[in-house]
């Protein structure tokens, strides 16, 4: 890991992209148009990015739909395209320290995360999915002998996908890697708040050998380029991640285009249970501090609910607090910062209305608060804990994106399912007990689409991550993800 001094180095030579990326080469945006790039920390200007509509949608579309018909990223021998996706992933990691520093830089998110998780994870997903572009085998259907039924896989054609900000490189790379392993040709439009590191890696593809018109970037707002790419016909599939508000609407526009199929990675309001039982109350208050309070709390998967049995509510309180206060706001470039800024100054003042919120509904602060805004000092914001919340606040039913905690108790184990499902939401839940049957039994009840057990947030690239209910569908890595990006195709051959 590099000291805070190399870091800053290294920031004094890093060159920004900022162009959107159509057909192997950076471009403007066709209506010159831009939108400024703000470090969250200090509030100075990063770049000025290509502001794309639907004009550069059109010219992105046809390049991968001229890409695509042509056969020559999707008719590729399976085993020449792993290559050059492995050939990808060693210049990815040659440049991890130039992308660490971008996504710190664009978003807040400290250096030593991006460093051991955030990049890790990306390199991790995308030679994955490349090892599995030669092992993805066809079926032949048990028909009579005097016919042959083959069943195959096909890649989609374009596929449209829209990442958020919180995850800039991660999140990217969950969609794009399996995408493209499959022999799509895709467009990435990413959140207008991160998107510098997504034009870093399309322009390390090219140099990898990914052909043009393959991989394009649009930067914009949901607004325009996001809203463009939903209503496109020449757009077969769209995958997303971020609000639920902003999936309804996709889901909407893809009934009023094509209807091409939609998959969602939305909104979450995960519940953390701690049981009585559990034997370590320091490690579950610690690990209840990590899901709400990493990366700021902008986690889709924090767990922004936690229910404590009654019997320990008030030593697990003072272990808590304990906790959170390790979680210190400070400049996301030194190693030992453990919470950076919020991203921008509109996602401070949302968190900010969240928490006067709750005291205006009467919920005890134990830690934390409104934070002051001083223009120029970033968007910093303590870990904020409350006690005493109830179903009917407000800032426990909504998803914060911050790192706001709503602290409540249960005496029954009947009790605690019930208010873990009382919500919309149903993406992550965490429980911690000791009793064996118990992990199971609640686990199997919890209404989630993935549940940690004395633990919180553990994965890799096999394991699929996604949700249910208000959280969406579809599923991201493991071998369920190539399954969104691939079409079924039944030939029937009379012999």
């Amino acid at each position: 890991m590099k000291t805070y001094q190399e870091w800053q180095a290294l920031r004094s030579h890093l060159v920004l992209p900022n162009q959107a990326y159509i057909n192997g080469a950076f471009v403007a945006a066709q209506s010159g148009e831009t939108f400024d790039c703000i470090n969250p920390t200090d509030e100075s200007l990063l770049a000025q990015v290509a502001s794309c509509d639907s004009a550069d949608v059109d010219l992105a579309v046809a390049a991968a739909q001229a890409s695509f018909r042509s056969g020559v990223w999707s008719e590729m021998a399976p085993g020449k395209r792993k290559r050059v996706l492995q050939k990808w992933a060693d210049l990815l990691e040659q440049h991890q320290d130039e992308l660490a520093l971008i996504d710190t830089l664009d978003m807040g998110k400290s250096i030593s995360e991006m460093v051991n998780i955030d990049v890790p994870d990306s390199l991790d997903c995308l030679r994955w999915s490349a090892e599995c572009i030669d092992k993805l085998y066809g079926e032949i259907a048990p028909t009579n002998s005097q016919n042959l039924a083959l069943i195959s896989r096909e890649p989609l054609g374009v596929v449209a996908i829209i990442t958020p900000w919180n995850y800039p490189l991660m999140m990217v790379m969950w969609k794009i890697a399996p995408a493209l392993a499959a022999g799509n040709s895709i467009i990435l439009k990413p959140s207008e708040k991160s998107p510098l590191s997504a034009l870093r890696i399309a322009q390390l593809a090219t140099q990898a050998g990914v052909p043009d018109g393959v991989f394009n970037v649009l930067p914009g707002f949901g607004h325009t380029a996001g809203k463009a790419l939903a209503l496109h016909h020449g757009v077969g599939t769209l995958a997303f991640t971020g609000s639920s508000r902003v999936a309804g609407m996709l889901m909407q526009y893809a009934g009023q285009s094509n209807m091409k199929r939609v998959w969602l990675e939305a909104g979450g309001k995960s519940p953390c249970l701690v049981f009585d039982d559990c034997n370590d109350i320091k490690a579950a208050a610690k690990g209840a501090a990590t899901a709400i309070f990493t990366n700021q709390g902008e986690v889709c998967i924090a767990c922004s609910r936690l229910y404590v049995h009654s019997r320990i509510k008030d030593v697990f309180m003072a272990e808590l607090l304990n906790a959170a206060r390790e979680y210190v706001p400070g400049d996301p470039l030194n190693p030992s910062t453990k919470m950076g800024p919020l991203v921008d100054k509109n996602q401070f003042e949302t968190v900010s209305r969240f928490i006067q919120s709750a005291i205006d509904e009467g919920a005890k602060l134990e830690l934390g608060g409104v934070p002051e805004y001083q223009t120029g000092q970033g968007f910093f914001m303590s870990p904020t804990i409350f006690s005493q919340a109830n179903h009917q606040m407000r800032f426990v039913q909504e998803e914060i994106f911050g790192p706001v905690l709503a602290v409540m108790s249960f005496d029954t184990e009947e009790e605690a399912i019930a208010l873990a499902n009382d919500s919309k939401y149903g993406l992550g839940a965490a429980l911690w007990t000791n009793d064996l049957s118990r992990a199971h039994r609640v686990s199997r009840r919890l209404e989630a689409g993935m549940v940690w057990i004395n633990t919180w947030g553990d994965g890799d690239t096999t394991v699929p991550f996604g949700g249910v209910k208000a959280s969406g569908n579809g599923r991201d890595k493991s071998w369920h993800a190539l399954e969104k990006y691939t079409e079924i195709k039944n030939t029937w051959i009379r012999l």
